[in-house]
């Protein structure tokens, strides 16, 4: 373990950008249009990796191998709980990478009127390197001698050793956290208080320090955190820095007297927060993704964008976020990003390898959908696009129709066809998880029935219809960019 956190600590130390760095794609703010609140993002194996509070019991990810390209990505579920102590007003997801898997941490309650009572923090594992998952239910993460209110789970790597940080209530305000770890899912002592809201900054509309984040460079290590009420436009990040060397007592940690990162009213943004870091594909670049609004009268809710910027670093080697950008402007994108933006996907069948096609590029209602060899045409190529409700439509690229289940059946053998835009939930889908690679289960919003090949022919020209989920490799599929 301790020779894993070394190795990560030293991919998170970022050397001087070599002049010719090439830039990459051009991208445009927001990175995240709907449901961007509490964004986490990671660069890992050629591909950037998003994810954001839901507000549900569902965890949804992007993934896409251009900044740019995660604005229209299709939002894949990683994780849905019905468990009433951990299923709903999922807030903060973070991933993690620990000897060979990943940790998602998030905090959840029972969805009760007053959620402030029930939401907890607790990590989930992969079954393997995929940060997609699957994922199963590892841990809740707390204190046994102060089991309250928890928030904002993040992990702190220091001294070879794993710290959870995250947010609590005590003596009337919110504060900065933290606890020994064991192991990524195990606390090992009890929470200390690391900071409180001390600064007329952090107490704008209530006394309030959450979301702390981690971020290493050249040897020292910092903890970014969110100050001030969520619902203000003068929501913002602070920073602790370690300067002494027990992470664990307050006394180790010199809060910067100013925030770092603040309401740009001149460029329209209130209210940046809750942010993680990113470094650019070729490790040469340093960038914070953060939520904002783009009127001082929002607040916090799944109005909030997600939002990205490369940042600098200052003279004694802290870092110098600058000010948030406005929305709209192309911006160039993290340098070393070698793939181009998808703009549709094929889907593939696991029992066949064939794909998702609209039978002869019919223009036509009611036009049948079925499977057949791939050949890159653009009856086999579907834009998947966000409906901000965890589910989308898969619009075919030759047609502009969308997939939809014939008459809203919710019967076992009812025909998957095309159709114009209803807007309805028998043309949503959502896109679930089901193994490690990539694999997910186009399942219908309507019926709760997954996209199924009938009787799992190999044919070209076999049927695609809706069936009872029945975990065989028929109904599973991949997404392939274009």
């Amino acid at each position: 373990m301790a020779l894993a956190i070394a190795v990560l600590a030293l991919l998170c130390t970022t050397v001087s950008p070599p002049a010719t760095a090439a830039a990459g794609a051009a991208y445009t703010n927001p990175v995240k249009s709907q449901k961007g609140a509490d964004p986490w993002l990671e660069y890992y194996d050629g591909n950037y990796y998003l994810v954001t509070t839901s507000w549900t019991s569902e965890i949804t990810m992007r993934k896409s191998p251009t900044l740019a390209g995660l604005a229209d990505a299709p939002s894949v579920q990683v994780w849905s709980d019905t468990t009433p102590s951990r299923c709903c007003n999922i807030w903060a997801p973070e991933i993690h990478f620990f000897d060979g898997r990943w940790y998602l941490y998030y905090t959840a309650g029972e969805g009760v009127a007053d959620y402030n009572k029930t939401q907890r923090t607790h990590v989930l594992e992969s079954t393997g390197s995929d940060p997609t998952g699957p994922y199963r239910y590892k841990n809740r993460l707390y204190d046994p001698a102060s089991d309250n209110w928890l928030i904002d789970g993040s992990v702190l790597r220091a001294g070879g050793k794993l710290y959870l940080l995250g947010s609590a209530m005590g003596n009337g305000t919110q504060n900065l956290v933290i606890a020994p770890m064991s192991n990524p899912y195990t606390v090992s002592g009890p929470l200390r208080t690391l900071s409180t809201p001390t600064h007329a900054w952090e107490r704008q509309g209530a006394p309030v320090n959450e979301g702390p984040e981690p971020l290493y460079r050249n040897g020292k290590t910092f903890i970014v955190y969110s100050a001030s009420y969520c619902t203000t436009a003068d929501y913002k990040l602070g920073q602790l820095e370690l300067t002494g060397t027990d992470p664990l007592n307050a006394s180790s940690w010199t809060k910067k007297a100013a925030p770092v990162f603040q309401r740009n009213d001149a460029a329209g943004v209130y209210g940046p927060g809750h942010n993680g870091f990113f470094t650019s594909p070729d490790g040469t670049e340093n960038w914070i993704v953060y939520h904002a609004n783009d009127r001082a009268s929002e607040g916090c809710d799944n109005g909030r964008t997600t939002r990205a910027q490369k940042f600098t670093w200052n003279a004694d080697g802290s870092p110098n976020f600058g000010a948030p950008v406005a929305l709209g402007t192309s911006r160039p994108g993290p340098s070393g990003e070698k793939t181009a933006t998808p703009t549709s996907y094929t889907l593939v069948n696991r029992g066949s390898g064939k794909c998702l096609d609209l039978e002869n590029a019919s223009p036509a209602d009611g036009a049948n959908v079925r499977q057949w060899t791939c050949t890159g045409h653009a009856a086999q190529k579907w834009r998947i696009e966000d409906q901000a409700d965890d589910t989308s439509r898969l619009v075919n690229v030759a047609s502009g129709k969308a997939l939809d289940v014939a008459d809203c059946s919710t019967a076992d053998g009812a025909d998957l066809r095309q159709w114009s835009w209803m807007n309805n939930t028998c043309q949503r889908f959502r896109m679930v998880v089901s193994d490690t690679g990539g694999w997910v289960r186009l399942v219908n919003a309507n019926s709760g029935k997954v996209a199924d090949v009938a009787d799992c022919s190999t044919a070209d020209g076999a049927d695609v219809r809706q069936w009872s989920w029945l975990a065989n490799p028929c109904q599973q599929w991949q997404l392939k960019a274009n």
